[in-house]
């Protein structure tokens, strides 16, 4: 059985990864923090959130003894943070300055590797914080990073769709080009080595664009030689799967997609036992607690959802667990319940319980008999509540309008559409300009972007052909007359 326990609501924006230590929880946004909770309580520490990065934080992971976090973000550095008091330990600054887009930490605590935008990884010993060498694939964006669990080699995957596998020295041992097409999202090594007279295994699981999730066995010849051979591909999930994690005894896979769902195998059989299914949009963040059977999943809903996972399917393998099987014995920050990210995604009963929260239980039964859903709610008018509600109190009217137009200021900022955010910052933009590079930015963001980062574009890392920028009056009418209409 599984089960959902809490959602954390603090992220402003969507949560692009999580990371369990053995007592601790981390998430990060692009709202360009990261933010760092007690895993027996979900409760936030006192120094959390950590705001030490300019732009979003694309991902973030622990040492292996807890004692630090790294974080790395488009403002193309990777910060290693003290989980003791919260401050900046170092922080180190991609060679190139391209956006790092991934990093990982080998589970030996020894070795830091950071991938790029541009294609470039950095390899840092992170003992002394210091870059050892540098390597890379052009023309392409490391998305994906995972240290095998011998702490020798580590694997990469890219939005060209390769994973690849590579030594200390940054030399390519082996190379699947062709590993999912459109590009991949995720990869992560299991936890276990394999051992035989001639030849020691691993497994990885990565996913991708294809909507696929797949998991791989590399063979090391005691040659020197390396082999990697298509174990299982599983088509469980309906769009792109974006994260991909194994437990950390390697007996179960989870995987998050753009169809919203969360699916946990069991690694082995490869048996779907669980979907989850509580979030509102894409899936891009999963982990597993390494010293409890709970699990962590993000996404671009701005909630991290805490689920435990009972020994055992007890009659629930291969079935959906839809938001009604959640369990809330978590309050504060973390609750449950009515989630809709905005108003109008509400249904007759969200409205109905809104009502009866706003003291307004008398309209329940007039407002079922007329269907009205969160699009109706906000589309309510003085005239329609009087001619087809028959509503004829004036202050009775008067209230019920009020009350929606609180509902539309407290959701201003909940479903803003994704062309009318900045690239860059990720917030809502006053003063859009087009750029050489054909994207939409505030005018400030892609100003100071172009003072510090050589010229290059923050979305494709190619140079900007002219630092010209074009005011965008047509998105600027657009977002003006979205912020009107809310």
């Amino acid at each position: 059985m599984a089960s959902l326990i809490c959602t954390l609501r603090d992220h402003q924006d969507d949560v692009n990864w999580c990371a369990f230590s053995s007592k601790l929880l981390a998430t990060c946004s692009g709202d360009k923090t990261i933010r760092i909770y007690k895993s027996h309580d979900f409760s936030e520490l006192p120094f959390s959130p950590l705001t030490g990065h300019g732009y979003s934080v694309h991902c973030c992971c622990f040492s292996p003894c807890g004692q630090f976090l790294t974080s790395c973000s488009t403002d193309a550095t990777v910060v290693v943070w003290s989980m003791v008091s919260g401050d900046i330990e170092a922080v180190l600054e991609h060679p190139g300055r391209s956006p790092v887009r991934i990093c990982a930490l080998s589970p030996n605590s020894v070795h830091l590797v950071s991938g790029a935008s541009d294609g470039t990884l950095a390899l840092w010993d992170f003992p002394s914080k210091r870059l050892s060498r540098t390597g890379g694939v052009s023309d392409t964006t490391m998305v994906a990073c995972s240290f095998s669990p011998c702490s020798q080699m580590f694997m990469t995957g890219s939005t060209y769709g390769d994973l690849r596998l590579w030594d200390l020295d940054l030399n390519h041992l082996l190379a699947e080009k062709n590993a999912h097409d459109l590009g991949v999202s995720c990869c992560s090594f299991a936890p276990s080595i394999l051992s035989g007279s001639q030849v020691v295994q691993f497994r990885v699981a990565s996913c991708g664009q294809d909507c696929q999730l797949k998991i791989w066995c590399i063979n090391k010849f005691s040659s020197g030689g390396f082999k990697m051979v298509l174990l299982h591909s599983l088509s469980g999930q309906t769009a792109p799967v974006l994260c991909c994690a194994f437990s950390s005894d390697g007996k179960l896979l989870m995987s998050g997609s753009v169809d919203k769902s969360v699916k946990v195998y069991d690694a082995n059989t490869v048996a779907l036992l669980y979907t989850l299914n509580h979030h509102e949009r894409y899936v891009t963040a999963c982990a597993f607690s390494p010293t409890s059977p709970l699990i962590a999943t993000g996404s671009m809903d701005k909630t991290v959802n805490i689920w435990r996972l009972e020994d055992g399917c007890s009659g629930q393998c291969g079935k959906s667990l839809p938001e009604e099987s959640a369990e809330t014995p978590f309050e504060g920050t973390a609750t449950v319940g009515r989630s809709k990210l905005l108003v109008a995604d509400w249904s007759e009963a969200d409205v109905s319980e809104w009502l009866f929260e706003e003291g307004l239980e008398g309209l329940v039964e007039k407002f079922k008999a007329n269907n009205i859903d969160g699009t109706e709610l906000l589309s309510l008018t003085k005239e329609t509540l009087a001619s087809e509600l028959g509503i004829e109190s004036v202050g009775l009217r008067s209230k019920l309008l009020r009350k929606v137009e609180e509902l539309k200021s407290d959701s201003v900022c909940s479903g803003i559409p994704d062309e009318f955010l900045c690239p860059i910052t990720r917030e809502l933009m006053r003063d859009p300009v087009i750029a050489a590079d054909g994207y939409s930015y505030e005018r400030e963001a892609i100003e100071s972007w172009i003072n510090t980062k050589n010229r290059s574009s923050p979305m494709t890392n190619l140079p900007l052909l002219t630092t010209l920028l074009t005011p965008n009056h047509t998105l600027k009418m657009a977002i003006s007359r979205w912020k009107t209409s809310q």
